[in-house]
């Protein structure tokens, strides 16, 4: 008969494994993760000029941002299968190079069909880097460390919204009219070049995988060889043995279904932010970047306490919940504020810290869930079929502020698509069991 014991207890020489991994490995992840999103939620900033020097109208620039989804969509499953075969370090090359060069393209747009174009090529490019990250991570570290390390790497997100706005906005105001361009065009040419050196950079110092290491010694190896085969017997790993077997998991779905909704709030919220600022009556452009700025603070925090809690307490749904109803709240304080600044930048705080928290745990879940032979194909699957909620989110707000005239019923929209994500995790993943329990005979 089969039975569950606790996690592997560690000891001080794999704590010192793990930060010699952290070490080699996060920092230049972190750094590409910045970058990436920076490139990718931009154009939040670069619409509030782009839309009176090229007078693209709300619809144009809604499309524009949500079709970078379509790309992600079409390309992530592929790049993740390719990424397996050849390895992070030719994929993060591949990547990041056509990446930053769509980017820095950015400034040349001069009518909607061109911005829809390289809209998609970004989205495409850019596809397997966040998956292929992910997986990565699978690599190095078993699931009793996995939430917290997903949360370094999240950090990404949060240092880029962090530095978009001041940045942004600096650009927008100083540089606008420099060598004869708009501050937007500066915009996209600043944030767009990092990214390529950062592909040379991953390159040449990242390891395709723990054995391939040369500053792990071999007993190192074998010591996290061994944490990771914990994973495979796990009880609660699904039993899929082909493609087609993932494809049919209706709890694959159910966690697609529920990205979905978490990417359409998180860039509803991501999109917008500077146009909501600029509701509540802040004008220049440099004090909307720094206004944008300041929930991001509070979401650094956030985001790595949830993970570290989450993994000491072997959770994952009712801390995904707990986030969710945190965004929700703050969305709450929001709607009630009317306009008030002060109230309105509280509660656009507590929104962002709880956003932030939630992919972390999220993919926790997905990567504890998924057996090793789909694990690469299921985390793509996840995350671009999720993906589309980016696609979904700025026409639907566009359409809601249109219809009546504010900003409030957006809000409630997105507090409902993070209500529904909390209830189809806590229906369909009723009992997860934490995937670190060895089964003895």
């Amino acid at each position: 008969m089969n039975q569950t014991t606790g996690p592997m207890a560690e000891t001080a020489a794999d704590r010192a494994m793990y930060r010699k991994i952290s070490w080699r490995v996060m920092p230049l992840l972190l750094a590409a993760y910045v970058v990436a999103f920076l490139d990718r939620i931009n154009v939040g900033y670069a619409q509030l000029q782009m839309k009176q020097t090229l007078a693209f109208s709300d619809p144009v620039y809604a499309l524009g941002a949500g079709i970078f989804f379509i790309g992600y969509l079409l390309f992530e499953v592929p790049s993740n299968l390719m990424l397996e075969k050849i390895g992070v370090r030719k994929t993060l090359l591949r990547i990041m190079v056509c990446w930053g060069l769509v980017a820095v393209a950015m400034m040349f747009v001069q009518t909607p069909t061109q911005f829809y174009v390289l809209r998609f090529l970004l989205g495409a490019f850019e596809a397997g880097f966040t998956p292929g990250v992910l997986l990565y991570l699978t690599y190095w570290y078993p699931p009793a460390r996995r939430a917290r390390m997903i949360a370094v790497f999240l950090l990404g997100a949060i240092v880029a919204s962090l530095i978009a706005g001041p940045l942004s906005g600096a650009i927008l105001k100083y540089l606008d009219g420099a060598n004869g361009w708009h501050g937007w065009q500066w915009l996209f040419l600043v944030q767009g070049l990092p990214a390529p050196l950062l592909g040379i950079a991953a390159w040449r110092c990242l390891v395709d995988k723990p054995e391939r290491a040369p500053w792990l010694s071999p007993e190192e190896k074998t010591a996290l060889q061994r944490r990771l085969d914990v994973e495979g017997q796990s009880s609660s790993k699904a039993a899929h043995t082909s493609l087609l077997d993932l494809l049919r998991d209706p709890k694959v779905w159910a966690l697609s279904l529920a990205y979905v909704l978490v990417v359409a709030g998180t860039y509803a919220i991501a999109f917008w932010t500077p146009t909501l600022i600029k509701s509540w009556g802040v004008d220049d452009m440099l004090k909307i970047g720094l206004y944008a700025a300041v929930p991001q603070v509070c979401a650094m925090f956030g985001v790595v306490l949830l993970g570290r809690s989450s993994d000491r307490h072997q959770e994952r749904r009712w801390h995904f919940t707990g986030a969710a109803l945190v965004v929700v709240a703050g969305l709450g304080f929001i709607a009630l504020a009317d306009g008030h600044l002060l109230v309105s930048i509280a509660g656009l705080s507590l929104a962002v810290m709880g956003i932030a928290s939630i992919p972390p745990v999220f993919f926790a879940i997905v990567s504890e869930y998924l057996p090793r032979t789909s694990v690469a194909a299921g985390i793509a699957l996840v995350s671009s079929i999720g993906n589309l909620g980016g696609a979904i989110a700025p026409p639907v707000t566009s359409a809601i502020n249109a219809a009546t005239g504010g900003t409030v019923h957006s809000l409630y929209f997105v507090m409902s698509v993070y209500v529904s994500a909390a209830l189809i995790l806590l229906i369909v993943f009723r009992r997860v069991a934490p995937a670190l329990h060895t089964r003895a005979a």
